[in-house]
């Protein structure tokens, strides 16, 4: 089996969905897309493709998601054309820097950490430039 990409969907946790949409949508300047269902409630990350891109959504499960700064995966979201951009918003929008933008490489580009207002410790990457 060969995988276009190696995750297809991904949910970060929130306490408080309110306050955990208007900082991802605040930091990627975009909105996010309600999708409620009877146990959990979605902030979708807008997809062109939904069969072939990688999916995810700020989910609030009524505790059996948890925010963590140390446990569990870490996940990066996309932050081309320059991480730069969006890492400048994370403080302003309740969040806090963790790692600054770092070159990983100069084939694989840059990398950067930070906190969100759920506790949620979340990567950016970004091409090379």
């Amino acid at each position: 089996m060969t995988f276009t990409n190696a995750i297809s969907w991904f949910e970060i946790p929130a306490t408080d969905l309110n306050r955990a949409t208007k900082f991802y949508e605040t930091i990627f300047d975009t909105q996010l897309i309600p999708m409620d269902m009877p146990e959990i409630k979605m902030r979708m990350f807008a997809l062109t493709d939904m069969m072939s891109g990688v999916g995810g959504a700020v989910v609030d499960s009524g505790g059996s998601h948890k925010p963590s700064a140390t446990d569990g995966p870490l996940i990066y979201l996309n932050g081309s054309p320059d991480l730069q951009i969006v890492l400048d918003r994370v403080e302003a929008a309740g969040g806090k820097v963790l790692m600054p933008k770092t070159e990983i490489t100069p084939e694989y580009g840059y990398m950067a950490l930070f906190l969100d207002t759920e506790g949620n410790r979340i990567g950016l990457h970004s091409s090379p430039q």
